[in-house]
């Protein structure tokens, strides 16, 4: 093996290395935010019960413990789309994170194979450049592949991002009629 291609072969080990570090280090810093929502929410709905368990053992009458289900209720609904919504940030802030690394990758990649395939060309003997042919059409199809499963990732986060909105704007209505039914047993 000559030096250069140890030299190639050992610059193309430390850069996937650092590919690696790159997303390992992303991966973690996602699962860390991730213990970090579920232990609030976790320390949230613990606090939430609690009170709300004291406030209907509290209660005097049976309408007072209906107008108290009722509003009690609520704010669950409020803290669960919040925690959904955290989540969802956090998700796609993270595969923002991914595809960023993946696609710095994939540029360095195109880079060093497009220079390959013309250092092919120049240094092939005769019949060398179908090979290098070869190689850049080979080089073309996946650089449309990653194109569309980049396009096909985005619509997919579109996706998921409408649907967020949509449950927050579901969301709304139940709100009011919540309280609209909280106040008109609280009438009674």
């Amino acid at each position: 093996m000559s030096n250069p291609n140890l030299e190639q072969l050992t610059a193309a080990q430390k850069a996937n290395a650092e590919v690696m570090t790159a997303l390992m280090r992303t991966a973690f810093n996602g699962l860390e935010r991730l213990t970090a929502l579920n232990m609030a929410a976790t320390r949230e709905f613990f606090n939430t019960t609690v009170a709300s368990t004291q406030q209907l053992l509290a209660a005097k009458d049976a309408n007072a413990v209906a107008k108290l289900g009722s509003e009690l209720t609520q704010p669950s609904t409020e803290k669960l789309m919040d925690y959904s919504r955290s989540l969802y940030d956090l998700v796609t802030e993270m595969q923002k994170e991914v595809t960023s690394v993946m696609e710095a990758q994939y540029s360095n990649f195109q880079q060093t194979a497009a220079s390959a395939v013309e250092k092919a060309k120049t240094a092939t003997p005769v019949g060398g450049d179908v090979f290098a042919a070869t190689m850049q059409t080979m080089l073309d199809a996946s650089t449309k592949a990653f194109g569309q499963m980049n396009s096909m990732a985005k619509q997919l986060s579109d996706i998921a991002e409408a649907n967020m909105q949509a449950a927050t704007k579901a969301a709304a209505p139940a709100k009011t009629s919540a309280t609209a039914a909280a106040r008109k047993s609280a009438t009674k």
